[in-house]
């Protein structure tokens, strides 16, 4: 019995550290835990567009995670400009433009720790490099043009500069629907530089705020307005939001 309490009064301090230890971490406040693995979602504006994404990660090192990337956006011309029809319902349309492009990215990449924090009102500075295929999606852009009974009598076409000469002919835009029987896919290769803040106030969550530069490489040539040459190189820059959470 006298053996049992002499055990009791040794192990207790070692136990009630070890659990007040392990509420710490399960609490999230412990920010020297490593969790290997994690996954976050993301949205993002850059200048041609927007897009969001899902990303799988996985600590390679301490300080090193690999990564898989999913992401979807969609993509302007810098040139593009909305106006209104002259219709009475005014609806807006961009003159020029040949192709609505939408993008599927999917690759790998690496992420690197540059300032890891140690207290939860500091922040984690990370570098992360990707290199990604993508499939562009060139829907052709569809107008409402004035027919033969003026105004009350519309029509919606593939606008094609040969054929529309005029902006005065164009009422509005058409509806979206319209061409997708008809998208031609654009390969690419996408190169991604981004640096970002990690602020989350407990160590199991991600929440980060993003900037980088985005480029993009097509073999064939990516047409988008009418007046402007086909593109080889896109060049854009992104400011994202980062938000998931960590596990072991």
């Amino acid at each position: 019995m006298k053996l049992a309490i002499k055990l009791f009064v040794l192990l207790f301090p070692i136990l009630a550290f070890s659990q007040s230890a392990l509420d710490v971490i399960e609490s999230g406040q412990d920010l020297n835990v490593l969790y290997r693995n994690e996954h976050s979602f993301n949205i993002f504006l850059n200048t041609r567009g927007w897009g969001f994404g899902y990303r799988r990660g996985k600590h390679i090192t301490g300080r090193i995670k690999g990564l898989f990337e999913i992401e979807g956006a969609y993509l302007k011309h810098p040139k593009e400009v909305k106006l209104r029809g002259n219709a009475e319902n005014k609806v807006s349309f961009v003159y020029g433009k040949l192709n609505s492009i939408m993008i599927l990215r999917s690759g790998i990449g690496t992420q690197h720790t540059i300032f890891k924090r140690n207290d939860r009102k500091a922040v984690e500075i990370r570098a992360t490099y990707f290199l990604e295929g993508n499939l562009s999606f060139a829907k052709p852009y569809y107008v409402q043009i004035v027919g033969e009974g003026g105004f009350r009598n519309t029509q919606i076409v593939k606008y094609d500069p040969q054929k529309i000469t005029s902006i005065d002919s164009i009422v509005g835009r058409g509806s979206f629907l319209y061409g997708f029987d008809e998208i031609k896919i654009y390969p690419a290769i996408t190169a991604k530089f981004l640096m970002s803040i990690e602020y989350a106030n407990v160590s199991y969550k991600i929440k980060a705020i993003e900037v980088g530069i985005i480029g993009d490489f097509y073999p064939r040539a990516l047409p988008i307005m009418a007046q402007n040459p086909a593109e080889n190189y896109i060049i854009t820059l992104q400011l994202g939001f980062v938000f998931g959470k960590k596990w072991f």
